[in-house]
């Protein structure tokens, strides 16, 4: 049996939103289980909402991972008025009370891709990619991306990370650091510092 691109299942979304929650480490963050799997949620919709193309692989009947992009020019993958409400309760929410946390991340981002706009037009960002934590095989992330890489041949991708991810992934698959900025985030009176990370990728 080996890794098959198949298309993202509906059955699986809870799943991926489970793996965004574990692999981006947001119960680091959030330790109410209530309030993480609304959080988990909320990211899971923004991503879909936004994507162009959503990439699912599966090792037989099991989702294995799944990676999405929003690329320049191709139609949206996902078009849902009920998510993209959720999404912006969720962000209102955030906004007036965690405005210290989530406001500071999300500046921060957007200041480094101002600069790296400056001198760069890039095509389009991986906005999330992950493996199913409990699937015993190895790349699974290498796969997704090769497949993103087939499709998207010539254009200059993007994407943000920070150190609590395995940003390494992507040093070793020929993206460059191009921005890293240090921040502190103050959640439930706890304050969590994270190092802020943008990469840059020509696929050939």
């Amino acid at each position: 049996m080996s890794l098959e691109i198949r298309k993202l299942e509906k059955k699986d979304y809870n799943k991926v939103i489970q793996y965004a929650i574990k692999g981006m480490h947001f119960n680091t963050y959030i330790e109410n289980p209530f309030i993480l799997n609304l959080y988990g949620r909320y990211f899971w919709y923004l991503e879909l909402i936004n994507a162009t193309q959503v990439i699912a692989c599966y090792y037989g009947n099991e989702l294995a991972g799944v990676l999405i992009a929003d690329i320049k020019g191709e139609e949206k993958y996902h078009k849902s008025f009920a998510k993209s409400c959720y999404v912006k309760f969720v962000e209102f929410i955030q906004k007036h009370f965690f405005k210290e946390s989530v406001g500071v991340y999300d500046d921060i981002n957007r200041k480094m891709l101002s600069e790296y706009k400056k001198n760069n037009n890039p095509d389009g960002e991986i906005r999330f990619l992950s493996a199913n934590p409990d699937l015993k095989i190895k790349g699974i992330g290498t796969f997704l991306l090769e497949e993103l890489e087939k499709r998207e041949k010539g254009k200059e991708i993007y994407l943000f990370t920070d150190d609590q991810c395995t940003y390494q992934f992507y040093e070793h698959r020929g993206f460059d650091k191009i921005g890293d900025e240090n921040i502190e985030l103050d959640l439930d009176n706890k304050k969590v510092p994270l190092k802020c990370l943008l990469y840059r990728k020509k696929i050939k």
